[in-house]
Parts: structure tokens; C-alpha cells; sequence
């Protein structure tokens, strides 16, 4: 490794604990800026003041803010994210629980929405103003202006109450069975997916149309070379550095409608488990999930920027 690229990487993993410290650090402030006493909304409102003062001392409430934090965070860097103050149990323990279903969901919904995209963009780049690339736009554009949770609502308001093609709430794991399982997971995936495809689909097809126009493309094709020749092996490749900056961040859009979509159709993600902490001030959890999804995050930004250099040689430095 050279000295440029390992003073790169120190420096970009530098930004990361940076940005981590400040998202842990600002979620903990958000929640204390909710009105109203922990411990009360955690015990309700037939508690004892014993039972108050308590859990008070348990969760360090009588502590300055920046106390609390920094004991969390000498703890979260050895790994350990604290119990929940509402179950009990390891923040980490029961991230690690909820984690797996979410990263199915954004992996599934971001591979369907580039190969869907993908595969309108080949069709209609050198047909931009055919009748398949107009409805394709049109289309789009519909999706693209719908937030997640509207199109989660239409989906399961048509898809699953009216046809009753596919269950609306009811999540089955894969022990279940293969066929109910994705049978649960297929409206999630198509709520999170569809805005993508919109997004990845009009960003591929203005680059590729413009790739298109260059002499070296109107070379190849004079040089005899067939359509799908033309634009799988000469013009799609300079055309994905853009879509690429798109993907990362859609990662963390997909990962905020993944809130929306777990809770919309009661799916046991960290999406979910992350609403549930958030309504019972469980400042803990909140911390830790918040935690693992701006880690995700910026790690998703950080494989983009290297993989900038594998779809395009010329940012190599």
C-alpha cells in the first residue's frame, strides 16, 4: 500500500469516528430535549417515587448529559452499547437480532431497483424520445415524486386488502418456509425499491444518452458493432460513475424508509425497534441503533469512493 492511499484511508477512517461521535452524541441530546421525565414515561404514571428516584439512579438521570455520554461512549468503543432501561437486555444483543431482516430488506430493494433501472436504461438510452423512454419517464416520475410512505399505503391498500394477492402484515421468518417468508417480504421490498428504480433509472438514462453522443461510441458503431455490443461494453460503463454517488446516498435514504416501511408493515427490523425505543425514551437503544445505521452508513459512502476508482481508472490518484 502506498503512502498516499494509506494516509487516504487513515484520514476517511479519522471522518468516520468523527462523524460516529457526532451522531451518538447528538442522538442523546435530541432525546433529552423531549419534555417530560424518563424515568416516568418508562414506569408510568402509578409508579412509586422510590420506584422513580431509583431507576433514576440507574440510568444516571441525576448526572450532567455530557457525563452520561461520555461513559457510554468509553463503553460503546469496547463494544459495548449498554443494557436496554425498559427489557434489560444488551442493546447489542438485541440489535443483533433486529439487524439481519433490515439488511435483507435494503439489499434485496437496492438490487432489484438496479437491475430494473439497469435494464430500462438499455432499452430506451438510444431511444430517448421513442414511445417506451417516454412512458418510462412518465413513470418515473410518479414514483420518484411519491414519498416511501405513500407508496407503501397504496401497495398494501391495492396489492394486499383489495386483490389480496399478498399479506399485508404478518412477518415470516425464513424458518418457516422459503415461499411464506417472501410472500411477507415482498411489499416491504417493493415500497423501498420502487422510488430507487424511478431515481437510478433517470439518472442512468440522461448519462447514458449523453455517453452515447461521444465520437468514440459513433467509432464503434461504425466499426460495425452491434446495439447491445455498443452499450453494455462502451457506453455503460463511463456512465455509472454518477449513479454510483446516487447509490450511496440512497443507501441512507433506503435506511430512514426502512423506519417507515418495518412499522407500516410490522416487520421485527431495526427499523422498528428503533420506534419502539424512540416512544419509550429507551435513550439507550436509541443511541445504539442510531449508532450501527450512521456505521453503515458512512462505511456504504466509503466503499462508493473506492469503487469510483474500479468503474473509472482515471480518479485512481
Amino acid at each position: 500500500m502506498s503512502a498516499h492511499v494509506a494516509g487516504s484511508f487513515a484520514l476517511r477512517a479519522t471522518r468516520l469516528l468523527v462523524v460516529l461521535i457526532a451522531v451518538s452524541f447528538l442522538a442523546q441530546f435530541l432525546i433529552n430535549l423531549l419534555p417530560g421525565d424518563p424515568a416516568l414515561a418508562i414506569l408510568g404514571t402509578g409508579a412509586t417515587e422510590e420506584a422513580l428516584v431509583e431507576l433514576r439512579e440507574a440510568m444516571n438521570l441525576n448526572q450532567n448529559p455530557l457525563y452520561r455520554y461520555g461513559e457510554w461512549l468509553v463503553a460503546a468503543l469496547q463494544g459495548d452499547l449498554g443494557e436496554s432501561v425498559t427489557s434489560g437486555r444488551s442493546v447489542s444483543e438485541a440489535i443483533g437480532q433486529r439487524l439481519p431482516l433490515t439488511l435483507e430488506l435494503l439489499v434485496i430493494s437496492i438490487v432489484l431497483a438496479l437491475a430494473v433501472a439497469l435494464a430500462l436504461a438499455l432499452l430506451t438510452a438510444d431511444k430517448p424520445s421513442g414511445l417506451s423512454a417516454r412512458l418510462a419517464s412518465g413513470i418515473s416520475l410518479v414514483f420518484l415524486s411519491s414519498p416511501t410512505f405513500v407508496i407503501g399505503i397504496g401497495l398494501a391498500a391495492l396489492v394486499g386488502l383489495k386483490l389480496g394477492w399478498l399479506p399485508v402484515s404478518g412477518y415470516k421468518p425464513l424458518e418457516d418456509g422459503l415461499g411464506p417468508h417472501v410472500r411477507s417480504i415482498i411489499l416491504p421490498v417493493l415500497t423501498l425499491a420502487l422510488g430507487q428504480i424511478a431515481l437510478f433509472y433517470r439518472m442512468l438514462h440522461v448519462d447514458l444518452s449523453a455517453t452515447l453522443k461521444e465520437d468514440y461510441i459513433v467509432l464503434a458503431r461504425v466499426r460495425g458493432y452491434g446495439r447491445w455490443r455498443v452499450l453494455w461494453r462502451h457506453a455503460l460503463r463511463p456512465s455509472f460513475t454518477s449513479l454510483l454517488t446516487v447509490i450511496g446516498l440512497s443507501l441512507g435514504a433506503m435506511m430512514g424508509g426502512s423506519v417507515i416501511v418495518e412499522s407500516l408493515f410490522g416487520l421485527p427490523g431495526l427499523g422498528s425497534l428503533l420506534i419502539d425505543a424512540s416512544l419509550s425514551r429507551d435513550f439507550v437503544t436509541v443511541q445504539g441503533a442510531v449508532v450501527v445505521i450512521a456505521f453503515a452508513y458512512v462505511v456504504i459512502n466509503l466503499s462508493v469512493d473506492v469503487l469510483y476508482a474500479v468503474v473509472d481508472p482515471r480518479i485512481r490518484g
